[in-house]
């Protein structure tokens, strides 16, 4: 029998929504509900999946949750308008904007437009220069879930070697970022990696997200290394897959991420966490006095 580890973060994720819900009703006591705002553009069918999914969520934890649609001939103009509005309503205290935006609008501009102290995405330039100075608390929710994956498993990343596979600013590029300043020695390859086999046969912990399936096998690693699968691949016969062969590296490795159930339902966490440390960050409240641990 395999000593393998599942960092199963569908389960965390779940009881993580219990102490979300607890948070929430503690800052009821103090008059403040947290709203979270999602914006759509256009009728994108996957959009509307992951908006669901979100509003019931927030729903189940006691948020406040607005979506708004909007018509997909909508200006660059009449899009931050409307952000702005938000930006000035004291009862929204977190928005996103859904992406994939319609053709013709700026995915940066409106990033841009929002306030970074309702940025749940943690996208916002202001948010992620904060990461590099090291005093950040608002994170890329796919970044922040890993590491609070890790956490919650004990894995300790000090000084391990870590290989990131993938240089999004989505993921590969402020995951990187917050492991070296927790210690770890990064390395960062992408699509013009010379040779990608040397990077991730040396790493302790490799964290994938190409977007490629099975891009990483068995002998890519090396024995008891940790393995943090972000990709999602759909297969010809319908199953969803990762970046890493799960079946052939898993007797390998000493603790993997599943997909699905691994780094997805974490991402949709911490939005969720996210849309309550906005609410403390713009109440003058400690966050830690609501979410246990939250700096990473």
């Amino acid at each position: 029998m395999s000593n393998t580890q599942i960092l199963d973060g569908k389960k965390l994720s779940l009881q993580l929504r219990e102490e979300y819900k607890l948070a929430v009703e503690k800052l009821k006591e103090k008059d403040i509900t947290p709203k979270l705002v999602v914006i759509t553009v256009g009728e994108d069918p996957a959009s509307k999946i992951y908006v669901g999914q979100k509003e019931k969520t927030a729903q189940y934890i006691g948020f406040d949750f607005e979506w708004l649609t909007l018509e997909q001939s909508i200006t660059q103009a009449e899009l931050h308008e409307t952000i702005e509005g938000l930006n000035d309503d004291p009862k929204v205290t977190g928005m996103i904007v859904q992406f994939p935006l319609p053709k013709h609008l700026s995915q940066v501009a409106v990033t841009e437009v929002i306030r970074p102290d309702k940025d749940v995405d943690g996208f916002h330039p202001y948010n992620m220069g904060k990461i590099v100075e090291g005093t950040g608390e608002l994170y890329p929710c796919t970044p922040r879930g890993i590491l609070r994956l890790l956490d919650r498993y004990n894995i300790d990343i000090k000084g391990k070697d870590v290989t990131v596979v993938g240089y999004s600013q989505i993921v590969g590029k402020p995951l990187s970022i917050l492991l070296a300043n927790m210690g770890s020695t990064v390395t960062i390859t992408h699509l013009l990696t010379r040779d990608l086999h040397q990077h991730l046969i040396e790493a302790d912990v490799v964290m994938v997200a190409a977007g490629s399936t099975h891009l990483v096998k068995e002998d890519d690693l090396k024995d008891g290394a940790i393995v943090i699968d972000v990709g999602i691949n759909r297969l010809d016969d319908g199953r969803l897959v990762g970046d890493v062969d799960y079946e052939g590296v898993f007797d390998k490795v000493s603790a993997i991420t599943p997909v699905p159930g691994g780094v997805g339902p974490m991402t949709v966490a911490m939005l969720m966490e996210q849309t309550i440390l906005c609410a403390c960050i713009q109440h003058g409240l400690n966050s830690e006095d609501y979410i246990d641990g939250v700096s990473l």
